[in-house]
């Protein structure tokens, strides 16, 4: 089977075709690096890092060009680093010293380059002079601004409507922009702001440029994929196809743009206010990296995924049961199963994979011990996984929050009293799935107990 992507620029799976076999280019949005990545950032990291172990495979390891950037200049940055009084340096040192470490605690590879902002400068430079050249921006008050009105497609990646594009943008009500959707490629900096020597002054680039400049510099004008969360689509992607192709005069900047979805935590959206903000770090305290990896594996890309504490138990268990059976067998990337690599490359269809791991599993315990073995052992480690040595495989205890557990036990006595058995069931199979074994007592009541 040939490698097919869900292209967000299409709407459609699409049969992968680089543009130079010999040279597989891929760009994936990065850390800004002010604070701590969150468990949503652990998202991109996991599935472009299982794309680039597949393109890597597919075409040579020495043929596929990854780039993930890292955002050291930004207002969050500064605003942080005031806030530490350190100076801004030592804050983007210190947070992506921590990013780059979550990221192979995660069990990610690292990229071929990951280029900084505030040493490309001069690329921005030099894009936004072809801009202006090309009529697409304009100079005022200080500022370097895109003139959307310019290009006639943009909107073309996330489909929107003019109105919604203003209010999705939560734009800068300016008097100095022609249009309200015309969005910054340069401002001015203040004396105590970062900022450099440009033709229209002392100031720094806007948030959207350096992704277009940086691709540019190390893929090239067109290029093969660009990947980062669904969130990305609007205005920052839409917004560097807007430079990019204004700039070289391209119908496309990337053949290929992919998209993950969505992280909620326990079934509502990821906030401080709400008290559920997860950074990689924390949860990386209570679980090993694979667990987390795997985890988000267990979940197709594309759809939304909830991070919940009985999902992580469960890919524990999962992990702990398996991993003594993967150290059995050799790795090699020539002994992949054949259907595991299939569902792969139906677009990183990986809750598929780990449906053919998990039948490697069974067979390696009886059958064909050898064969499935050795199938079984590869294809988790071609994902990231059984990367431990099996003695440093330390089975981490089941997290439960009691409250929860004994509030689900009620509901499905409650269920049971009022004879709605398909609720009663249902609630119990939850309750086995967070490693809860029930014992319905002669009294009426439940008694239980965590099984790993």
């Amino acid at each position: 089977m040939a490698l097919q992507l869900y292209n967000t620029q299409t709407r459609q799976k699409q049969v992968f075709e680089p543009i130079d076999a010999a040279n597989v280019r891929m760009y994936v949005c990065g850390p800004t690096v002010y604070d701590f990545a969150h468990i949503g950032n652990a998202r991109p990291l996991i599935v472009f890092d299982v794309l680039y172990r597949l393109l890597r495979h597919l075409y040579g390891e020495d043929h596929v060009t990854y780039v993930r950037n890292i955002t050291d200049v930004d207002d969050k940055i500064n605003a942080r680093a005031a806030e530490r009084n350190i100076s801004i340096r030592e804050l983007t040192e210190e947070t992506n010293a921590t990013f780059q470490a979550d990221a192979k605690a995660l069990g990610c590879l690292e990229p071929n380059i990951q280029p900084r902002a505030t040493e490309h400068i001069h690329a921005m430079i030099a894009l936004i002079e072809r801009l202006i050249l090309t009529r697409h921006a304009y100079v005022a008050e200080g500022h370097v601004l895109f003139d959307v009105p310019s290009m006639p497609d943009y909107g073309r990646l996330s489909r929107r409507p003019l109105d919604e594009m203003v209010a999705g943008a939560r734009v800068e009500v300016a008097p100095y922009k022609k249009s309200p959707t015309d969005f910054v490629l340069w401002k001015p900096s203040a004396a105590n702001e970062p900022g450099w020597e440009s033709p229209w002054g002392y100031g720094r680039p806007g948030w959207h440029l350096e992704c277009s400049a940086m691709s540019w510099q190390y893929l090239g004008e067109v290029f093969d994929i660009h990947g980062g969360g669904i969130d990305l689509v609007f205005p920052h992607h839409e917004n560097e196809i807007a430079q990019t192709c204004s700039a070289f005069g391209h119908s496309v900047m990337a053949n290929y743009w992919l998209h993950n979805g969505f992280l909620q935590v326990e079934g509502q959206k990821m906030s401080k206010s709400l008290g559920n903000f997860i950074t990689i770090r924390e949860a990386l305290k209570d679980w090993p990296g694979e667990v987390l990896r795997f985890n988000m594996l267990k979940a197709h890309y594309r759809q939304p995924i909830d991070w919940t504490l009985a999902s992580l138990n469960e890919s524990q268990r999962e992990l702990d049961k398996f991993y003594p059976v993967a150290k059995q067998f050799a790795v090699s990337s020539a002994t992949l199963a054949p259907e595991f690599l299939v569902a792969l490359e139906d677009d990183l269809n990986t809750p598929e994979a780990i449906t053919v791991l998990r039948r490697l599993y069974r067979e390696a315990q009886s059958g064909d011990v050898a064969l499935a073995g050795t199938r079984f052992a590869s294809s988790g480690h071609f994902i990231g996984l059984f990367q431990s040595d099996l003695a440093d495989w330390n089975p981490a205890p089941i997290l439960l929050d009691k409250s929860h557990v004994e509030s689900l036990i009620e509901a499905r006595l409650e269920a049971r009293r009022t004879k709605d058995w398909a609720e009663s069931d249902r609630l119990r199979d939850e309750l086995i799935g967070m490693g809860i074994a029930l014992k319905d007592n002669k009294d009426g009541t439940t008694s239980w107990e965590v099984k790993r």
